[in-house]
């Protein structure tokens, strides 16, 4: 499956949050990360295995797509559903690219991306009508008044504009778990994150003016 992907136009090492990357990563249950060390580990034919793998398939298209739809077809071969049955698993990323249970429309993954927005912005300028929010709306495919509600919510996170009180908004709790996770840090250090997680969106994300 990752040769196939790295094999795509431009072939090799796809970014690291490319969407399809991510995509196989959460079909897998591997990490993005796993997965573009294993592309470096392609490029470089760093394994007796790997190079095998690469002779095999690399120059016969058909034959990959083949094995790859082999492979999808044997997902939950033999009821794994029913043998991890009971057993907790623990997702790391995948929780970050799911749509959130109290607004599908969006996933920690936007609300991060929206975070990064909100330390670029002054408060008044937190609105529908400015056009980097009309902007990451488009690219995100959600509404500019619903990143306008997430930045609202955020601005009620910012221990910086002594706001009284947090609203009880059905996205105040996923939105202070963000706000935990990277408003409290190195803003340059969530910029770097964001520009990363970008690549996912990079079809319909803005370009820089």
């Amino acid at each position: 499956m990752l040769i196939q992907i790295y094999l795509k136009k431009p072939v090799g090492v796809k970014p690291l949050y490319s969407r399809d990357t991510v995509d196989l990563a959460l079909e897998l249950h591997f990490s993005p990360r796993t997965l573009y060390r294993k592309m470096v580990s392609l490029r470089r034919l760093d394994t007796p295995q790997i190079e095998r793998l690469w002779n095999t398939y690399a120059d016969h298209p058909k034959k990959l797509a083949r094995e790859v739809e082999l492979l999808r077809m044997m997902e939950g071969f033999n009821n794994a559903e029913s043998f991890y049955e009971g057993v907790e698993v623990t997702k790391l990323f995948e929780t970050d690219f799911r749509p959130l249970a109290e607004c599908p429309s969006l996933t920690p993954v936007k609300l991060i991306l929206i975070l990064d927005l909100y330390f670029r912005l002054t408060p008044n300028t937190m609105v529908p009508e400015t056009p980097e929010v009309a902007d990451i709306a488009k690219a995100l495919g959600i509404s500019a008044q619903q990143v306008a509600e997430v930045l609202d919510i955020f601005q009620q996170c910012d221990p910086y504009l002594h706001q009284k009180h947090l609203g009880d908004h059905t996205l105040t709790k996923a939105c202070q778990a963000i706000w935990q996770r990277y408003g409290n840090g190195d803003p340059s250090d969530l910029a770097a994150y964001a520009t990363q997680l970008q690549e996912y969106y990079r079809q319909t994300w803005p370009s820089k003016h």
